[in-house]
């Protein structure tokens, strides 16, 4: 089965690489493109191109979505009924920022689920505060406590301290998410991109340690495999936000060397064991290097017994499911994520 879907991914790629269509690769849609222009427009250098210090200050999509909403006269600041506030928690080798968004109104006599969120950027960029907008989103979607929790970066640490900070996350969560006014009995892992690797690593080792397991896990275009040949790596190499040779960039700053990109935790659809995980909802983008690891990830699920409810979003790039307010497939997979985590709750 899994053969048969690399297969057909291959003649998609092959068709759309021109061999059958010189018109192809798909470009994003509408929306999506207003907020490439808009971050265009604030003069991006090309990541691959620096040092992570100077990346870190870069444009992100998130500052090109922020603009595309001014635009349009909204205030990237609104809160959006949901609370926010700063705190600390134990990571594997000190204390990390957090952030805790809470829905307004929310009742410390009933307590809301948890979610515990891990942010995309390649194990090297990004933070937070640059992906806000999800976690907001989610909380007041969903009606829960969203804890935002940050992990140290490569290269100043590399691999597995952004994956062993995401385990003590999930334990500190189980431990303390009551204090913050949340049911530690419901407690779910959402990640994106690097994030979404976080929280199937986390998942995965909760399963081997015998901890409580999360009610389900939201993997958005996760890292899920090594292997940079793939159809959509082949077809959106240099596709934007993100493109292949940003995806070298990360890698070459957060492993060690060859012999990391064996482990189940960097490479989980070619490693690692995926049975017994939670019911799992997979969101992928059309125009995005990893949209073919997420199919062969939620393939790999469906072998291994788990329930998985995945979709490729046409016209979507990379980095889109912060956006709702600016995209109308942004709004779709938030709501997909969100019926999805109520359910579970």
């Amino acid at each position: 089965m899994l053969e048969d879907l690399t297969k057909n991914l291959e003649k998609l790629a092959d068709k759309m690489l021109g061999k059958d269509d010189p018109n192809a690769p798909n470009m994003p849609d509408g929306d999506m493109q207003k907020v490439l222009d808009a971050l265009a427009s604030l003069n991006p250098i090309a990541i691959e191109t620096l040092t992570p210090e100077e990346a870190r200050r870069q444009p992100t999509p998130a500052d090109g979505a922020q603009k595309v909403m001014r635009e349009k006269g909204m205030d990237p600041t609104d809160p959006m009924g949901v609370e926010t506030r700063d705190i600390q928690y134990t990571g594997a080798a000190g204390p990390l920022a957090a952030r805790v968004y809470t829905p307004e109104g929310a009742s410390p006599d009933k307590p809301l689920p948890v979610i515990l969120y891990f942010h995309g950027g390649g194990f090297v960029i990004a933070d937070i505060d640059v992906y806000d907008s999800s976690p907001r989103a989610l909380a007041k979607l969903v009606n829960a406590v969203v804890i935002s929790a940050e992990y140290r970066h490569a290269p100043e640490h590399k691999f597995p301290a952004a994956h062993d900070d995401a385990f003590a996350a999930y334990k500190w969560v189980l431990d303390n998410a009551a204090g913050l006014d949340g049911d530690t009995s419901r407690v779910a892992l959402v990640g994106e991109s690097a994030g979404g690797n976080l929280a199937l690593a986390t998942a995965i080792k909760a399963r081997d340690e015998g901890l409580q397991a999360p009610v389900r896990q939201v993997l958005v275009y996760p890292v899920a495999g090594t292997d940079m040949t793939t159809p959509s790596y082949r077809l959106y190499a240099n596709a934007k936000p993100l493109n292949k040779a940003m995806m070298e960039w990360f890698v070459g700053h957060y492993l060690n060397g060859e012999q990391d990109k064996l482990d189940p935790r960097i490479d989980p659809i070619g490693q690692a064991d995926l049975k017994g995980l939670p019911d799992t909802t997979l969101i992928m983008a059309e125009i995005d290097p990893l949209c073919s690891d997420g199919e062969i990830l939620a393939q790999k699920l469906k072998s291994a017994g788990v329930n998985v409810n995945s979709r490729v979003f046409e016209g979507a790039t990379h980095e889109f499911f912060g956006m709702a307010l600016v995209t109308g497939e942004a709004k779709l997979a938030g709501g997909m994520a969100a019926m999805d985590l109520r359910g579970s709750f």
